[in-house]
C-alpha cells in the first residue's frame, strides 16, 4: 500500500509501473503497423531483464501483457497514449516553446527520440532512482539527447517548483508540460497542488497535455483492493499503487483558470487513429473507457 513518504526505484511500486508500460510500447513496436515506435522502450526492459525481456521474445506467454483481452488491449492504450503526446510536442515545437517540462518523467525517451529545435531544454522530473537508471541506461546504449536535459530528482509531492526553478526554468518564457501516467498515482490533495504548480509556473502562450482517468465507484474500488492484497500478480498489484480520485477534469480546472483546454475520451482517440476497440473483460473495459487525453494553452 501507498504512504505519504513512500519511493522507489525502477523495479519496485510505482517504479515498476513505468517498465510495464515500457514493455507494452516495446510490444506494440513488433506489429507490422505499430501507432508509435519508441525503441527505447526494448532498451529499458533489456537492461533489467528477467520477465521484462522474456515477454518480448515470447518467452512469457502466461504475462498480463500476453492476454487476450487485458493485454492486448493495455499495448493499444499505450501506443495511442504515445502517439497523443508525442504529436503534442511537435506542435509545441513548432509553436517555438523551448522549455520542455516531463512530470514524473519514468522511463519517458523523448528527449533521446523526439526532434528538438536548438535551444530547447527539457526539464525531466522524478525519483532519484529512476532517474540514475535511465541516465544509465541510454549512455550504456550509447544514445545522446536531442536537447539539453536537466534532471531534477525530487518527488512530486514535495516543492518541485522551486527545484525547477532552481534548475533554471524561467518562468516568463512559455514553457510545454505532460502529465502522462500520473495523475492516478496522486491524491486529490496533491492533483491541486500538481495543477497550482503548472499554472503559477507556466507564462502566456505556454501549453499543457495530461492523462487522466475517471474514479470508479468507491465501494467497487475498495473491494478490488481487498481482493488484490494478497497477490503477486503485477497487474493485480496496480490496484495498491493508486488512489481513486480526481481534483477536478483537467479540462475544467485550467480551463477555469485562462487556459483554452480541449479533451477527447480513449475511445474516441483510439477511434480516431483506426484501433476502435470493444472488450469483454471487465478491468480492460473500465481502463479504456475511463481515461480522457486532455490539451491545453494558456491564454
Amino acid at each position: 500500500m501507498r504512504t505519504d513518504k513512500d519511493s522507489w526505484d525502477i523495479t519496485t511500486s510505482v517504479g515498476s509501473t513505468a517498465l510495464f508500460v515500457a514493455t507494452a510500447r516495446a510490444l506494440e513496436a513488433q506489429k507490422p503497423d505499430p501507432l508509435a515506435l519508441d525503441p527505447f522502450a526494448e532498451v529499458f526492459c533489456r537492461a533489467v531483464g528477467g520477465p521484462w525481456a522474456a515477454v518480448l521474445e515470447g518467452e512469457a506467454p502466461e504475462h498480463p501483457l500476453k492476454s487476450e483481452e487485458f493485454g492486448q488491449h493495455f499495448v493499444t492504450f499505450q501506443a495511442a497514449r504515445t502517439r497523443f503526446f508525442d504529436a503534442y510536442f511537435r506542435r509545441v515545437a513548432q509553436a517555438g516553446v523551448r522549455q520542455i517540462v516531463l512530470l514524473a518523467a519514468g522511463l519517458d525517451s523523448r528527449a533521446y527520440r523526439l526532434d528538438w529545435a536548438p535551444g530547447t531544454t527539457i526539464y525531466e522530473l522524478d525519483q532519484p532512482q529512476v532517474l540514475d537508471f535511465k541516465r544509465e541506461t541510454v549512455a550504456a546504449y550509447g544514445a545522446t539527447a536531442k536537447a539539453e536535459r536537466r534532471e531534477i530528482a525530487i518527488d512530486l509531492r514535495e516543492d518541485w517548483p522551486q527545484a525547477l526553478r532552481d534548475s533554471g526554468f524561467q518562468p516568463d518564457q512559455p514553457s510545454a508540460w505532460i502529465a502522462e501516467g500520473l495523475l492516478i498515482y496522486l491524491p486529490a490533495s496533491a492533483q491541486e497542488q500538481l495543477f497550482s504548480g503548472i499554472d503559477a509556473l507556466a507564462s502566456s502562450g505556454s501549453h499543457l497535455a495530461v492523462e487522466e482517468g475517471r474514479p470508479m465507484d468507491g465501494d467497487l474500488f475498495r473491494a478490488k483492493v481487498e481482493e488484490t492484497k494478497a497477490t503477486e500478480d503485477e497487474r493485480a498489484q496496480w490496484w495498491q499503487l493508486i488512489y481513486n480520485e480526481q481534483v477536478a477534469p483537467a479540462a475544467q480546472w485550467f480551463g477555469e483558470r485562462g487556459w483554452t483546454a480541449d479533451d477527447v475520451t480513449l475511445l474516441d482517440y483510439l477511434t480516431s487513429v483506426g484501433r476502435s476497440v470493444d472488450s469483454a473483460d471487465a478491468e480492460a473495459a473500465n481502463m479504456l473507457s475511463s481515461i480522457t487525453l486532455v490539451s491545453a494553452v494558456k491564454d
